[in-house]
């Protein structure tokens, strides 16, 4: 596809995929607030071999090039159909848009994806989103441009905004990053005292988790997501090598002192899983981690402690321990035992991803957290058909149970 400005080519062999990959680090030159993201946690998201998506879907990629034979913009498209008939009307997903501030470059890239997508029978597209899990390069930045991004989490330029919107792509729901710094910020009182009722009662207690038994820690974690997920509109219930697979993933970075349990009676009934960000670490690699860059990473994590930031990634209380006051004993529990005590290297803690559609979420973080918003992602919807009605995301709603025949 081309016109007279552009040329877009489809990234089919390894030159084609260096330029993909290499073309950020070429607009953020400068920019420090950006983090190069990893060369290889890209590819991963294009390897058929690692992304299990590829199995009922498909994905492609193109590079933009100007007159001069420069590359200044890229964009993939892609769709499953698990995730695309769970919609309304099918939808897939563009993201890894990347472009310099051209309405028309813009234009040409989403209708790439567009027509690609129209062709596998598709009504619409969100994005910029991910071909995988929602909590990886998923959303645009709309506020929060003069902070650096979470591991994994995206980073662009305020005019990306623009050029989606002019496009015609809708607002479908909003992702909030909070922000709670460790000796600046307290948690609200209501906490201690929720807690403390809760302690009085026998049988519950807070562990930190076991670095030298992950594969419990990972079937604890599995069974109290399923409890507590599950229940929710299109959430599925976790299988047991994807839990075994999160927690290979998560432990070269594990910190057992922000990974920690709520239990009842010994049997498990929370979570609360926090890990170092190694955001704070990698923008050195330019995006290359090779065996020297792997021993520079554990050094700076485990040696130096030299990652001054926590990545709140999940926390879960299973339905029938909710609203008795866990919640606000696992605040407490990390509070006291580690977080205002001198062990503690960590200045911030970020807890991201908390879509507008939970208002629940937002408001325990914002009353009892007492995080302060800083940063908000947008993920976005086009309909192909212009004329239909845009609807934004529904709140997050609790399945009802079926009836009895």
């Amino acid at each position: 596809m081309s016109n007279k400005k552009y040329t877009l080519k489809e990234v089919t062999d390894k030159a084609l995929e260096k330029e993909f990959i290499d073309l950020p680090k070429r607009l953020y030159k400068g920019n420090r607030n950006w983090v190069c993201p990893l060369d290889n946690d890209i590819k991963a998201v294009f390897d058929p071999a690692q992304n299990k998506l590829y199995q009922d879907g498909e994905a492609i990629r193109w590079v933009a090039y100007n007159a001069e034979g420069e590359v200044v913009g890229r964009i993939a498209a892609f769709y499953d159909n698990e995730h695309a008939y769970s919609y309304e009307q099918p939808t897939g997903g563009c993201g890894f848009f990347e472009a310099i501030n051209d309405q028309e470059l813009a234009n040409m890239l989403f209708e790439a994806a567009r027509m690609w997508l129209v062709s596998r029978g598709m009504e619409a597209m969100d994005g910029p989103v991910n071909f995988g899990p929602r909590d990886s390069w998923w959303g645009l930045l709309v506020e929060g441009y003069e902070f650096q991004p979470l591991y994994a989490n995206p980073y662009n330029p305020p005019y990306y905004k623009e050029l989606f919107e002019t496009y015609g792509f809708q607002n479908y729901f909003n992702q909030n990053t909070y922000l709670w710094r460790v000796y600046d910020d307290d948690i609200n009182g209501m906490i201690h005292e929720r807690a403390k009722r809760l302690m009085n009662t026998p049988g519950y207690s807070f562990a930190p988790i076991n670095v030298k038994d992950l594969e419990s820690v990972a079937e604890n974690f599995r069974v109290i997501y399923n409890k507590a997920w599950s229940l929710f509109t299109g959430v599925k219930p976790m299988p047991k090598e994807e839990a075994q697979k999160i927690m290979k993933t998560l432990r070269p970075i594990v910190d057992p002192n922000i990974i920690f349990f709520a239990y009842f009676n010994d049997e498990p009934i929370g979570f609360f899983i926090m890990v170092p960000d190694i955001n704070r670490i990698i923008g050195k690699f330019n995006g290359k981690l090779n065996l020297w860059n792997k021993l520079r990473l554990m050094w700076d994590l485990k040696v130096k402690k030299s990652c001054d930031r926590i990545f709140g990634i999940i926390f879960a209380v299973t339905p029938e321990f909710q609203g008795k006051g866990v919640e606000s004993g696992m605040i407490q529990y990390i509070y006291e035992t580690y977080i205002r005590t001198d062990r503690n290297s960590y200045k911030t803690v970020e807890f991201a991803w908390i879509g507008d559609f939970n208002p629940v979420m937002n408001r325990m973080i914002q009353t009892y957290v007492c995080a302060t918003r800083h940063k908000m992602h947008t993920t976005y919807r086009y309909l192909f058909d212009r004329t239909k009605e845009f609807k934004r995301c529904p709140r997050l709603g609790i399945k009802k149970p079926e009836k009895q025949a």
